[in-house]
């Protein structure tokens, strides 16, 4: 699948313009953004997608004229792939959502099962390319490296375990009792996925924790927040769009999202990065 965002401190090159397929984002993002908010009737279905593609054209070109190349530029085949795993990543979390009900989607109705499906999908596959050419961006920067500097742990098969079966502890405890642990939908998947990534050598946020290197870990909790930020300014003024229902939680809102509930997209940005290297490591045709 290509590698994933290099989150090493890297040389800024300010000499060149932005790439012209970056210009060609910035253009599809604003005229998308806006055909969104402007017209009037279910829309947004058809705009949803190029908006994203022009923010992922966008941000691989910022980071081509910082670094000198991107992720798009270096592999454009395995960056297409990442659409095509997006899809099935985030029906998963629609799948908890089934417990959950922490969002819905307003003009559902509108669409038959089939055309739900097809336009839900094409949507969803704009997440992963958003989150890791948003992460890619993020690790051009010093400023994760001198965060991410951490105390290292020891760290055994035996506990590698023991987060392993945390994580399908949080996941049942989601599923029995959604009113009170909808939160940890955000960790459960993680804590599932990444100690295995650890315990048969692949990147592991885990891992590198345990050697006091946190900088991937601030990387992909940035860039999911992020991306959440602009899921949400976008979604403001759209139809279909989707609305939260949080317990406990649904006050001080920034666009339909209840100020806490952003701390979900931290820990999402950390799932995203465990089901990549699940996958690329396991798939010959994600290598």
């Amino acid at each position: 699948m290509g590698a994933p965002p290099n989150t090493a401190e890297t040389k800024e090159d300010h000499s060149s313009a932005l790439p012209a397929y970056a210009i060609l984002g910035l253009v599809i993002l604003l005229l998308s953004w806006a055909l969104s908010w402007g017209l009037s009737g279910l829309r947004t279905h058809l705009f949803f997608f190029p908006q994203w593609v022009g923010y992922c054209l966008l941000v691989s070109g910022i980071v081509q004229r910082r670094k000198g190349s991107c992720l798009l530029t270096r592999n454009p085949a395995a960056y297409l792939l990442l659409f095509l795993v997006s899809m099935p990543v985030w029906w998963l979390f629609e799948g908890l959502n089934i417990f959950t009900q922490n969002w819905i989607y307003l003009g559902r109705e509108a669409f038959s099962g089939t055309d739900y499906f097809l336009y839900s999908s094409l949507s969803f596959s704009t997440v992963i390319p958003a989150v890791f050419s948003t992460a890619e961006l993020i690790g051009t920067f010093s400023w994760p490296k001198k965060l991410g500097k951490c105390p290292g742990f020891h760290l055994d098969s035996r506990r590698l375990w023991i987060l392993h079966g945390s994580g399908w502890g949080m996941l049942i405890l989601m599923i029995l009792f959604p009113d009170k642990f909808f939160p940890v939908m955000w960790l459960s998947i993680f804590f599932i996925i990444d100690p295995l990534n650890a315990r048969f050598r692949r990147p592991s946020l885990i891992k590198q924790l345990s050697a006091g290197k946190g900088q991937a870990l601030v990387v992909f909790g940035a860039a999911a927040l992020l991306c959440g930020f602009f899921w949400e300014l976008w979604n403001l003024y759209a139809y279909p769009k989707w609305i939260y229902s949080i317990p406990y939680l649904d006050f001080l809102h920034v666009f339909e999202m209840p100020l806490a509930g952003y701390g979900g997209y931290i820990p999402f940005g950390w799932e995203l990065y465990a089901v990549y290297h699940l996958l690329s490591a396991r798939r010959n045709w994600l290598s």
